[in-house]
C-alpha cells in the first residue's frame, strides 16, 4: 500500500476498510445517482466512528463518521470506500472536514472515477500533510464491483447496464403458443424484483408489453426514489390500454415517430414521457444515444428485462455490462417456441463472451451471472499520471 505522493508502504488493518465497504452497501438502494460510500474512523487501533451514505443529497459518509468520533477524531485514521470529494455539489467538499477533524491518514479503497475530479480528493488532502494511502487491488476491485453502476455512469457517460432473461434449459422465454408465466419460480421473480429495486430504469420492447402487459413496478418497498419504465415502441405500437399507462409517472416511451404524432400527443397529455429519436425503416434507433439521453436523466443503471428483439439490440451495440440468465429446469422445445435472444445472431467465435461467471440456486432455477468480457477493465480507474 502506497500514499498517494508515491511514498513507502505502510501497514493498515484491512478489516477496517471491509467494515467500510459492508457500511456502503446499507445505501444500495437510496443513494443514486451518487456512489455507495462508508468510512470508519479509528484511533490507535480503536473505532471511534462510522457513517454511511444514506440517500442522494444526504449527508457524506465521511461527514457522519467525523461527527461521531468528535474530538477523537485528531490525529485518527479514516477509512473510506472511496476516495474523499474535493467539490461542492448538493453538500460541501468532504476534504476540508476532513482537514478541520485533524486526521492524520485517509485510506481510500478506490479513487474517484469522475473525470472532472478524479484523484483531486486525495492530492488535496496530501497537500496539506494528510498521508493518503490505496489498498492492493483486491480491495479496489471490490469497491468498484459495488458500485459498478455510479463507475459506468461516471466515466462513460451512460447508464450501467444489466440484461436479464428467464428461459427453460434449452433457452426458451416461452412455450409455442407464447406462454411465459411462469417459467421460474416465485424465489427467481422476487430476485429480479430485488434487482428492480436497485436500479432507477427498467427497460422492455412493446412485444413484451402487449404479450406480458406488465406494469414493470418496484413492489417490494426498498427504494422510495423515482423509477422510470421504459418501453422501446420503434412504431408506436404500444396499446392504449396497457396496464402501466394506468400509472403514468416515470413511464417512457422512445419511439422513431415524430413527436406530433396523434398517438404520441394523446400519451403525452396522460402524462407518460414521450421521446422520438431518428431511426431507420424498421422503427430502430440508435441504442447509445438512448443511453446518452438517460444518463442525463441521472439514470445510472438500467436493468433491460426483453424480449429476445430488444436484449439483441443491447448486445450487439455492445452496451450490455453484466448478464443475468434465470434457467429453469424444464425442457420446452418447438420450433415456433422464442428463444433468450433473437436478432442476426452472432458467428461462432464472435459472440458477447462472458466473464467471472457465477452460478446460483435460486429456489428450484438456476441463476447464472457475469460481465461481458472487456468492460470489467474500467472497473478500477486509475490515476492520470500528472
Amino acid at each position: 500500500m502506497r500514499s498517494a505522493r508515491g511514498g513507502s508502504s505502510e501497514t493498515v488493518d484491512l478489516r477496517h476498510l471491509d467494515r467500510a465497504l459492508d457500511l456502503a452497501e446499507r445505501g444500495r438502494y437510496g443513494v443514486s445517482p451518487n456512489p455507495m460510500v462508508g468510512a470508519v474512523v479509528v484511533r490507535r487501533g480503536r473505532v471511534v466512528g462510522e457513517g454511511y451514505h444514506h440517500r442522494a443529497g444526504g449527508v457524506h459518509a465521511e461527514i457522519l463518521a467525523l461527527r461521531r468520533a468528535g474530538p477523537r477524531a485528531r490525529g485518527a485514521d479514516l477509512y473510506v470506500s472511496l476516495e474523499p470529494c474535493n467539490h461542492a455539489g448538493r453538500t460541501p467538499p468532504c476534504t476540508r472536514a476532513i482537514l478541520d477533524a485533524g486526521i492524520a491518514r485517509v485510506i481510500a479503497a478506490l479513487p474517484d472515477p469522475n473525470p472532472r475530479v478524479a484523484g483531486g480528493g486525495g492530492a488535496a488532502l496530501s497537500r496539506s500533510g494528510v498521508v493518503v494511502l490505496r489498498p492492493g487491488r483486491g480491495r479496489a476491485e471490490a469497491a468498484a464491483r459495488q458500485n459498478e453502476r455510479f463507475l459506468t455512469w461516471a466515466i462513460l457517460g451512460r447508464p450501467f447496464v444489466l440484461a436479464k432473461w428467464a428461459s427453460s434449459l434449452d433457452g426458451k422465454i416461452a412455450d409455442s403458443d407464447g406462454r411465459s408465466r411462469w417459467i421460474t419460480g416465485e424465489a427467481a421473480r422476487r430476485r429480479a424484483l430485488l434487482w428492480r429495486e436497485e436500479h432507477d430504469a427498467v427497460l422492455v420492447g412493446a412485444g413484451t408489453v402487449a404479450a406480458d402487459d406488465p406494469l414493470l413496478t418496484r413492489r417490494l418497498g426498498l427504494h422510495r426514489g423515482r423509477q422510470w419504465r421504459v418501453v422501446l415502441d420503434g412504431r408506436l405500437r404500444l396499446s392504449e390500454s396497457a396496464r402501466l399507462l394506468d400509472e403514468p409517472e416515470g413511464v417512457l416511451i422512445v419511439t422513431s415517430r415524430s413527436a406530433d404524432h396523434p398517438k404520441a400527443r394523446r400519451l403525452a397529455a396522460r402524462g407518460v414521457e414521450v421521446w422520438s429519436l431518428p431511426g431507420d425503416s424498421r422503427g430502430r434507433f440508435s441504442v447509445r444515444e438512448l443511453l446518452r439521453r438517460l444518463a442525463k436523466r441521472d439514470v445510472t443503471g438500467l436493468m433491460v428485462e426483453g424480449g429476445a428483439d430488444t436484449l439483441w439490440q443491447f448486445l450487439q451495440a455492445g452496451v450490455v455490462d453484466r448478464v443475468a440468465a434465470f434457467l429453469s429446469p424444464q425442457v420446452l422445445g418447438g420450433l415456433a417456441a422464442p428463444g433468450s435472444v433473437a436478432g442476426e445472431g452472432f458467428r461462432l467465435g464472435k459472440g458477447v463472451r462472458i466473464v467471472g461467471v457465477r452460478a446460483e440456486r435460486i429456489g428450484e432455477d438456476l441463476l447464472v451471472t457475469g460481465r461481458v468480457a472487456g468492460h470489467e477493465r474500467s472497473m478500477v480507474p486509475h490515476r492520470r499520471r500528472r
